[in-house]
C-alpha cells in the first residue's frame, strides 16, 4: 500500500471519530498535507506531515505507516509520530483556562459547574 484517501487515513488513526466528520474537516480546509489545503480524496503517503485545525489547536504529525482499517490506540505511536509543538499545547490549555472563568452577560443563572467554578475562584462561602 502506497497511499490511502485522507479521510480513512484520518479516521483510520483516530484523529476523528467518524469517516464523515473526517471528510466535513477536509473540505472545510481544517486539515492539509505538507502545508497544502487538501480534499477528502488526496492521497496520503509516508513521510508526509499531516497538520489538522481542531478546536483550538493546530497538530501536526508526521506519518510513518499507512493503513486504511481504523486501528486501536495501542498501534497508533508505529503509524504516527506527534509533532505538534509544546508552546502550542501550553497556548491552548491557557485559553481553555480562560474560558471557564468569563461568562457573557446576558446568558442568565450560572450553571451548576460554573457556581463551582466561581466558588473555588473565590473561595467557599460562609454559611
Amino acid at each position: 500500500m502506497e497511499t490511502v484517501r485522507l479521510d480513512k487515513w484520518l479516521w483510520a488513526v483516530r484523529l476523528f471519530k467518524t469517516r464523515s466528520q473526517a471528510t466535513e474537516a477536509c473540505r472545510k480546509s481544517k486539515v492539509r498535507i505538507n502545508g497544502a489545503p487538501t480534499k477528502p480524496s488526496s492521497q496520503v503517503r509516508v513521510g508526509d506531515r499531516v497538520e489538522t485545525s481542531l478546536r483550538d489547536i493546530t497538530r501536526t504529525y508526521l506519518v510513518q505507516k499507512l493503513t486504511d482499517k481504523r486501528v486501536g490506540a495501542s498501534v497508533l505511536p508505529e503509524l504516527i509520530v506527534d509533532e505538534t509543538p509544546e508552546e502550542e499545547h501550553a497556548r491552548a490549555k491557557e485559553r481553555r483556562e480562560n474560558a471557564r472563568l468569563q461568562i457573557p452577560r446576558g446568558l442568565g443563572r450560572p450553571t451548576k459547574k460554573n457556581r463551582r467554578d466561581l466558588e473555588k475562584f473565590f473561595g467557599r462561602p460562609q454559611i
